[in-house]
C-alpha cells in the first residue's frame, strides 16, 4: 500500500524547488519542444524527436526499493533491489538537480476505469517528453485538475547521471522505483517509453492483489461486443493485429482485467515503425501525416522533412505515438467486456509452430509463463541464428509480482468468462528464418477472423505430436499447407529435429516454474519426438 501523501509531498518539493509549467496541452507543448531546440516538425505536422545514446529501455538500469512492504511481494529473481537509504539518496540528489531548472509536468490517469486507475503526476526536463507521457496517458477532464492529488509521482531528468558508488546502482543510467511511496526516479536516458512502462509497472504490483489482471496485450471489440486480447512480444504484431478496421480497437499495449470486464490502461498507441508502409499497415501509417503525434528515433530528411521509415541506420526501434483516437475505429471509453478469444502471439524463426492452434487452459497458462518467441539474425549484436526468447507473461521486465500470480488470475479469468485461448504463431513457415518465409499476413488475418467470429470453432482439429495442442486441418480461404508445418518443410525429418529443438528450449525454460503450478499444467509440456 503507498504511503498517504508521499507521492504528493514529493511533487509539492519538486514544484518549490523548480520552475514547473503545468498541463500544457499539445500544441503548447509541441511549440515548446520545437523553441528549445528539442524535437522538429515533418513535413505533415508531426514531431520528430531523437532520444540519443538510448534507444530503448535499459532494463539492467532499473531497481525497486526493498522494504518491509515490498520485500515478500517482489519477484526478486526478476526484479533489481535497491536499498531504501541508497533511494533516499538518489531522491534527495533528484532534488539537488533539479534547483532552478524549468520543467513541464502533466497530471494524468493510468487506467481507463474509474475504480481501479490511478493518479500519476509527471515531471519533465524535456517538453517532448510532457507530450509523449499526455499522448500515452488518459487525460482527465480539465475540471478535475484542480483537486488532483497524484499517488504515483515520476521525475524524469536525462541531464541527470547517477554515481553507481554513492547511490548503489549499476551505473550512470538509473530507473529507481518505490513502490511503497509511489515514487519513480529515471535518469540519464531520453527514452520516453521508461515513463510509460514505470506506470505499467505500478499497476502491475497494485492491481492483483485487488482481483485484476494487469496484461501487457493489445485488445479490440467486435460488432456484436465480444472482445478479444492479443499477448506478444515486440515484433509479433500486437499493434498491428489488434488495428482491425472491422473491429473497435480498445488500445495496442497495456490492459487490465477485472470483475466487469477488461480496460485499457492508457490513452495512447506506441508503435513501431521500422518499414512501416501505407499499404501493409494503412491506420498507424495515417497517424504519421497527423499533427500531434510524436516520431521518436525515426529518420527524418533535413531538407524535405519526410520520414524514412526503412532507414533503421539510428535503430530498429523506432517509434510513433499518438493518440487513440486518431485511429478511425478505436473505443472512446477504453473499457469492455470479458473476452471470448485470447491469442497469444509468437514470431517462431524455428519455422516449427503452426500459425494457429487452439489451447486448452492448462495450455494457455502453460504458454503464458513461457511466453515465447524468437530472436532472428541482424536484430541484435551477436545474433547469427534464431534465438529462442521466453519472456514470462508477455512481459517479464515489466512484471514486480511472481509469474505464477498473474498466470492463476489469467486461468480463473478464463474458466470463469469462458474464453477460447488460441497460440498464433507470426513467424517462419517452410524453413526456419534464412531457409523459410514469413507467414503471409493474409493468411494469419484470415485465421484470427475465423477465430474471433466462431468459424474456426466448426472445422476439424489434429493434435500436434510435439506441442499437445488442436490445430485445425483446413479453414476456408487458407492454404492448407500452410496449417501442417511439417509439410511446407523440403526435409521432414530436418523439420523433427527443429522441433525436437525447440521442445527441449520449452522444457528447459519450465523448470523455474515447477513449484508454482498444477499437474495439467505441467502436462502441458511439448514432448520431444523421434523423427519419423
Amino acid at each position: 500500500m503507498l504511503i498517504d501523501g508521499q507521492a504528493d509531498k514529493t511533487a509539492s518539493k519538486v514544484a518549490f524547488l523548480a520552475r514547473v509549467t503545468s498541463n500544457l496541452l499539445d500544441t503548447q507543448l509541441i511549440e515548446q519542444a520545437v523553441r528549445r531546440g528539442e524535437a522538429m516538425l515533418t513535413k505533415h505536422g508531426a514531431l520528430a524527436a531523437d532520444t540519443g545514446a538510448h534507444t530503448g529501455r535499459s532494463p539492467k538500469d532499473k531497481f525497486i526499493v526493498r522494504d518491509g512492504h515490498t520485500e515478500s511481494q517482489i519477484w526478486w529473481e526478476n526484479n533489481a533491489e535497491i536499498a531504501p537509504q541508497k533511494f533516499d539518496l538518489l531522491h534527495q540528489d533528484f532534488l539537488d538537480h533539479l534547483k532552478g531548472k524549468e520543467l513541464f509536468s502533466q497530471d494524468l490517469y493510468g487506467g481507463a476505469d474509474p475504480k481501479h486507475r490511478i493518479k500519476v503526476r509527471v515531471f519533465t526536463e524535456y517538453a517532448w517528453h510532457s507530450h509523449f507521457i499526455r499522448t500515452m496517458l488518459i487525460r482527465p477532464p480539465r475540471e478535475d485538475l484542480a483537486g488532483f492529488v497524484p499517488e504515483i509521482t515520476i521525475i524524469d531528468l536525462p541531464s541527470f547521471k547517477a554515481d553507481p558508488e554513492r547511490h548503489g546502482v549499476r551505473s550512470e543510467t538509473v530507473i529507481a522505483v518505490d513502490l511503497t511511496r509511489g515514487i519513480v526516479l529515471v535518469g540519464n536516458s531520453a527514452y520516453a517509453g521508461e515513463m510509460k512502462k514505470s506506470v505499467f509497472g505500478a499497476l502491475n504490483f497494485l492491481l492483483p492483489p485487488k482481483g485484476v489482471l494487469p496484461m501487457h496485450c493489445s485488445a479490440n471489440v467486435g460488432d456484436n461486443g465480444e472482445s478479444a486480447l492479443f499477448f506478444g512480444l515486440s515484433g509479433t504484431g500486437k499493434t498491428t493485429l489488434s488495428a482491425d478496421p472491422e473491429r473497435t480497437l480498445l488500445g495496442d499495449d497495456e490492459h487490465g482485467w477485472g470483475q466487469d470486464g477488461i480496460f485499457n490502461f492508457e490513452g495512447g498507441c506506441y508503435a513501431k515503425t521500422i518499414n512501416l508502409s501505407e499499404e501493409a499497415e494503412p491506420e498507424i501509417f495515417a497517424t504519421t501525416r497527423r499533427f500531434g503525434t510524436l516520431l521518436e528515433n525515426v529518420m527524418v530528411d533535413e531538407e524535405t522533412r519526410l520520414p524514412d521509415f526503412d532507414d533503421v541506420s539510428k535503430t530498429e526501434n523506432g517509434r510513433c505515438a499518438y493518440p487513440l483516437d486518431y485511429i478511425p475505429n478505436a473505443s472512446l471509453i477504453g473499457r469492455a467486456g470479458h473476452p471470448k478469444n485470447i491469442m497469444m502471439l509468437t514470431a517462431d524463426a524455428f519455422g516449427v509452430m503452426p500459425p494457429i492452434a487452439r489451447l486448452t487452459p492448462a495450455q494457455a497458462m502453460y504458454h503464458f509463463l513461457s511466453g515465447y518467441t524468437a530472436k532472428v539474425a541482424g536484430t541484435e549484436r551477436g545474433v547469427t541464428e534464431p534465438q529462442a526468447t521466453f519472456s514470462t507473461c508477455f512481459g517479464a521486465p515489466f512484471m514486480p509480482r511472481h509469474p505464477s500470480e498473474y498466470g492463476e488470475l489469467l486461468r480463473a479469468f478464463i474458466g470463469r468468462h469462458k474464453a477460447t485461448c488460441w497460440l498464433v504463431s507470426t513467424g517462419w513457415t517452410g524453413g526456419a528464418y534464412g531457409a523459410g518465409q514469413r507467414m503471409p499476413i493474409k493468411a494469419t488475418r484470415a485465421l484470427l477472423s475465423a477465430a474471433l467470429s466462431g468459424q474456426l470453432q466448426k472445422v476439424d482439429f489434429r493434435i500436434d505430436p510435439v506441442f499437445g495442442f488442436e490445430v485445425p486441418v483446413a479453414v476456408p480461404g487458407v492454404d492448407s499447407a500452410l496449417l501442417d508445418p511439417r509439410s511446407t518443410w523440403a526435409d521432414p525429418r530436418a523439420y523433427d529435429d527443429q522441433a525436437d529443438k525447440l521442445a527441449g528450449m520449452f522444457v528447459e525454460n519450465f523448470k523455474r516454474f515447477e513449484k508454482h503450478v498444477a499437474s495439467d499444467v505441467l502436462g502441458s509440456a511439448p514432448r520431444v519426438r523421434t523423427a519419423a
